[in-house]
């Protein structure tokens, strides 16, 4: 990473990092093609699940590498906002932002709560409309 520093001063300092957007390869695949579109500008996780990964919070200015559904980096995003907020506090401008379905909070709403249950399900928890939700909105940096 040094020498990426030396030859180009401007690039983070530490690799971004890689990952699908929801899960499973179709599910990954829909989400990536609606944010190369440019309908997907934000998306959002779950703030319990970064506390079990001992993962780092997203950071504004962050860069990621998103992969599609087969795992192969397809574009760059760059966060240009990040907000932790309960899951029952989230607006119709951000569901709308995340560009699923018709757009409408109540899509939003049904879908996230339904994937966040099966999610937390593995993790031997269960959902609560007030659990902290990572939000983030980025912008599109780079594609392949």
């Amino acid at each position: 990473m040094e020498r990426v520093q030396e030859a180009k001063p401007n690039a983070p300092e530490h690799p971004p990092e890689a990952w699908s957007f929801g899960s499973g390869a179709d599910m990954a695949n829909e989400l990536l093609e609606l944010a190369l579109t440019g309908r997907k500008t934000a998306t959002c996780s779950l703030h319990a699940l970064y506390e079990i990964d001992d993962e780092a919070i997203p950071e504004v200015g962050g860069y990621n590498i998103i992969l599609d559904g087969a795992g192969e980096p397809t574009a760059i995003t760059r966060q240009t906002s990040v907000e932790i907020i309960p899951f029952n506090e989230v607006g119709e401008d951000f569901a709308r932002a995340e560009g699923e379905g018709d757009l409408s909070y109540s899509y939003w709403h049904d879908g996230h709560v339904r994937y966040f249950s099966e999610l937390l399900e593995t993790y031997g928890r269960t959902f609560d409309p007030t659990m902290l939700l990572v939000c983030e909105r980025f912008e599109l940096c780079m594609t392949r």
